[in-house]
């Protein structure tokens, strides 16, 4: 039986090839245009996976160049952060200068810019070094500020360098006044509150002053060093004493000078 159907299977691709044989040449040659048409979609698939694996072989890169281009892009981006902070400082900087070149607007005296470059140790809160001295036009007891106010006078100064007396050290008595009530007094020494190195005292003041915390502290120009109007600070507290002859008061200073980086020295 099955011998038969392979018989009668090869019957009919004979006769089939009997046919194909026997058709005019214009009907073979579109029997075969059908037979291409049916499988031209395969060929093609086949064509397309082929330059897809192509493209996909050549784009990989090895995993050593990719770990060298990711350590490049770390140190890349290292760098350009440093270069964004180093910017944002030189705008501080610019801001602080700015705002210590307003002062000039205010008085005919000369503003001198300078940088604090150096602090003793022992006297850490007294005194800092700024980097002019004498032939910048620097001289002993000039007042010397920040943008938020007065912060002492010079003391000793070299050619290149001058030290600073800071207000709170004996050296530098300063002569103010209270804004809202006139009274004047002198400031002093530091306070005995160690926790807080910007109050100073505030001595020589009437018997009877009355004075409130928050009232702001002017230089009165009586002291003969520092020119009337300079910020110094605001009044903390006040109290009576001895035995109710005369009043003193703590003064907080408006300006900050352990963070002090650049300072103004003004002379006429």
């Amino acid at each position: 039986m099955l011998r038969r159907s392979h018989y009668v299977a090869a019957g009919a691709v004979l006769a089939l090839l009997v046919v194909l044989f026997s058709l005019p040449e214009a009907a073979l040659a579109r029997l075969k245009s059908a037979v291409n048409s049916l499988f031209l979609p395969l060929f093609g698939l086949t064509a397309a996976s082929q330059t897809v694996r192509e493209r996909a072989s050549a784009g990989l890169t090895p995993r050593s160049a990719l770990l060298a281009e990711r350590d490049q892009l770390r140190a890349q981006n290292r760098q350009l952060r440093l270069q964004a902070m180093q910017g944002e400082e030189a705008l501080r900087e610019n801001e602080r200068f700015r705002s210590l070149l307003g002062w000039q607007k205010q008085s005919p005296w000369k503003l001198q810019p300078a940088r604090v470059i150096a602090r003793d140790p022992a006297s850490w809160w007294l005194t800092v070094k700024i980097d002019r001295g004498a032939r910048d036009g620097l001289r002993p007891s000039l007042p010397v500020l920040t943008a938020e106010g007065l912060i002492g006078k010079t003391g000793s100064v070299g050619p290149a360098i001058a030290e600073v007396i800071l207000i709170g050290d004996p050296k530098c008595w300063v002569a103010v006044r209270v804004g809202e009530t006139g009274e004047l007094g002198m400031l002093s020494d530091l306070s005995a509150d160690v926790l807080d190195h910007r109050l100073v005292n505030l001595t020589h003041l009437p018997r009877h002053s009355v004075l409130k915390a928050g009232q702001t502290v002017f230089t009165s120009g009586l002291g003969g060093v520092f020119p009337p109007g300079i910020p110094v600070g605001h009044i903390v507290d006040s109290r009576s004493v001895g035995y109710g002859l005369y009043t003193e008061a703590r003064v907080r200073l408006a300006a900050d000078t352990s963070r002090a980086q650049e300072v103004m020295v003004w002379y006429p």
